[in-house]
């Protein structure tokens, strides 16, 4: 390694990072986090259009810095400039299609591009002025790592991450099928290494050298999708430390039946402690925001698949890491198989449940996410 990259790893270690209070509503807190063009700042999305002004509405997320380490000496009157000490991966480089046979990937080749274009500008766009305040152990604490095909998945709850991990597995030699890998040994069984288990010099070699990606879904579907699974089924862990200390707070009159459970915990309740600056107990990785679980403007991702496209993407994911032939990306639902599937329809049918305030405060919450993502907000 050499000189400059030793201090660089040595400015890491020797920063104190600190996170703000997770998940904080935008009405509540939001205001003194965000810089003041912000607080102000209004923006419509409407068929696929986006309207914003030019407030930054990152806060304390330092966005586009991966893509500035190659040009450090260059950036002496850029707003990123202190951030030197920070070594990320360098910019976005094309994707590898060595492995990709036949055109029947071109519409998901095109969709890619797309995606990843408007990420990366959007990143930039609304680079912070705020020093970076978290460890890169943290910003990577939810991927996981396949070293065989080189790959680095980044984990978000509720837009296929059982199945992903049933594949990382079956990449990894652990498995010979996806099919016949149970829920439990997906979850708990701690077959497959996270990057923050490395040392820095493993965690910078795999940024830098293997395929990032990110599977994302509309925030509001994830949200829904997230408290049908964990509130209307029975659950041993959900229950007792979520719906216990929701309940308690936010349900007038309770019965000594539900507080003593935890279970049948009302959307609205549960939008109440989402919302809440003050949680009675703290946020969760199936709902938190995507931003904050892979921070996308601070590690560039090299590919961008969404949930409602998902078997297409993952497919085509599948052929440009040079995955076996025979492996195709799981189209089984991983519990409540019965359930209907969160669409759009169900979305509609919770929200009802809300103020016109609440359902403001919520989409705000994952404001960043739809921004991110180029995802319609709902009406609310």
């Amino acid at each position: 390694m050499t000189e400059s990259g030793e201090k660089l790893q040595q400015q890491i270690i020797n920063q104190d990072f600190t996170l703000p209070p997770p998940g904080t509503p935008r009405r509540a807190a939001w205001s003194r986090s965000t810089p003041p063009g912000l607080r102000k700042h209004k923006m419509a999305m409407s068929g696929g259009r986006h309207w914003w002004d030019k407030a930054d509405p990152f806060g304390v997320v330092a966005a586009s810095l991966v893509s500035q380490l190659s040009d450090q000496q260059k950036m002496s009157e850029s707003p990123l400039s202190r951030f030197k000490g920070v070594y990320l991966p360098p910019a976005l480089h094309p994707l590898n299609k060595t492995f990709v046979k036949g055109g029947k990937w071109k519409n998901a080749d095109s969709a890619q591009e797309k995606r990843r274009s408007f990420l990366r500008d959007f990143c930039k766009k609304y680079n912070s002025r705020k020093k970076l305040q978290t460890h890169l152990v943290h910003l990577v604490s939810r991927i996981y790592v396949e070293d065989r095909h080189k790959v680095l998945y980044c984990e978000v709850p509720k837009a296929g991450c059982s199945n992903w991990k049933r594949v990382l597995m079956v990449l990894n030699g652990l498995a010979a099928s996806a099919h016949n890998i149970s829920h439990d040994d997906v979850h708990y069984g701690k077959h497959l290494r996270k990057l923050d288990s490395y040392d820095l010099k493993g965690i910078y070699t795999r940024l830098n050298t293997y395929t990032k990606t990110i599977f994302v879904r509309d925030p509001m579907e994830r949200l829904v999708s997230a408290f049908r699974d964990k509130f209307e089924h029975p659950n041993s862990y959900y229950h007792p430390v979520f719906g216990k200390a929701i309940i308690k707070k936010y349900r007038q009159n309770a019965n000594e039946e539900a507080l003593k459970t935890g279970s049948g915990v009302k959307f609205k309740e549960f939008i109440q402690y989402l919302l809440d600056s003050h949680r009675p107990v703290g946020m969760d990785i199936h709902w938190e925001q995507v931003s904050k679980l892979c921070y996308p403007c601070l590690i560039n991702y090299d590919f961008i698949g969404k949930f409602e496209t998902l078997e297409e993407d993952a497919n085509y994911f599948l052929q440009l890491v040079g995955a076996p032939a025979e492996l195709k990306f799981p189209k089984f639902k991983d519990r409540h198989s019965s359930d209907e599937r969160t669409s759009a329809e169900v979305v509609r049918q919770y929200l009802k449940e809300l103020s016109k305030e609440e359902r403001q405060l919520t989409y705000d919450f994952y404001y960043l996410d739809y921004l991110m993502f180029n995802y319609t907000s709902p009406i609310v």
